[in-house]
């Protein structure tokens, strides 16, 4: 039943036409295909509603269902307001000076998985083998693991990218790929079943997650309200609620400087795929 309200509430929030909040103002919102279009629909619709009615401000979804098209979206600095990885905000920024508002306090673990019931047991028994990855520029998932599994472990292997954190883990059990990337926050929230199918092989060190970022053509008294009306949800158990759906647990103020600048001493450009 929730999924089904949820579903017709996406559905009224996308075909509202522009100019239906007080005022007349609406931003456009494009997040990172970690699920797929209808699941991100069903996730974000109940907390832009709620957005909606506190700023007076409307909101409108761009949904894409891979991640390069997502990064074509904020590079060409379409959205106004952008839900991205850590290594897009610094390619956001650089590109379109978006700027962070919002994350969450849980740092973002990027994840190596493979079928608990497969042969797969540790990282020696993945050299030469077919790993799944979401994009080559998905940060916890792709990006910053396979730099790892490369450099540090010495790990050879054969990447192919499947779209989303939910292929990754499907290619998996299907025996597609001897193993995949995923961040620890998606495979929570997968069903129980799948959960208990996957062996966690290897984890990335914690980073700053997921920001809400605004391109700096929204005024910075509309950044400031969206930014304060959020923040205003995570001390209420609704709002709480809502925020844990999109990944924004126990949110707090974003910083540029001190949780995605750090991110550049990393070096991770040689592993950036830029078309």
């Amino acid at each position: 039943m929730f999924r089904t309200i949820a579903l017709l509430q996406c559905l009224a929030l996308l075909l509202l036409p522009p100019g239906h909040a007080a005022g007349g103002q609406t931003f456009t919102l494009s997040v990172v295909p970690q699920f797929t279009p209808v699941d991100i629909g069903v996730r974000w619709t109940p907390l832009l509603l709620r957005l909606e009615a506190d700023t007076g401000y409307g909101f409108q979804l761009r949904l894409v269902d891979k991640i390069p098209r997502f990064e074509d979206d904020f590079l060409s600095g379409t959205p106004d307001l952008v839900y991205l990885n850590p290594y897009h905000m610094l390619m956001a920024a650089k590109a379109q000076g978006y700027l962070p508002l919002v994350r969450g306090s849980k740092p973002l673990v990027g994840i190596l998985a493979a079928d608990r019931n497969g042969p797969i047991r540790s990282l020696n028994d993945l050299k030469g083998k077919d790993l799944a990855f979401p994009a080559p520029n998905a940060f916890g998932a792709s990006l910053y693991l396979r730099a790892l599994l490369n450099e540090k472990e010495g790990l050879r292997f054969n990447s192919q990218y499947v779209g989303s954190h939910q292929n990754v883990y499907r290619h998996i059990l299907m025996g597609d790929a001897a193993a995949g990337g995923g961040i620890a926050a998606t495979l929570n929230k997968e069903p129980m079943a799948l959960q208990r199918r996957m062996r966690v092989l290897y984890s990335t060190p914690g980073v700053a997650p997921h920001p809400l970022a605004a391109h700096p053509r929204v005024p910075q008294a509309a950044r400031e309200k969206i930014r304060a009306a959020l923040l205003k949800m995570g001390r209420d158990p609704a709002g709480r609620k809502m925020l844990s759906e999109v990944e924004l647990d126990k949110i707090a103020v974003a910083d540029m400087n001190r949780d995605y600048r750090p991110l550049e001493q990393l070096k991770l450009d040689q592993y950036v795929v830029r078309k």
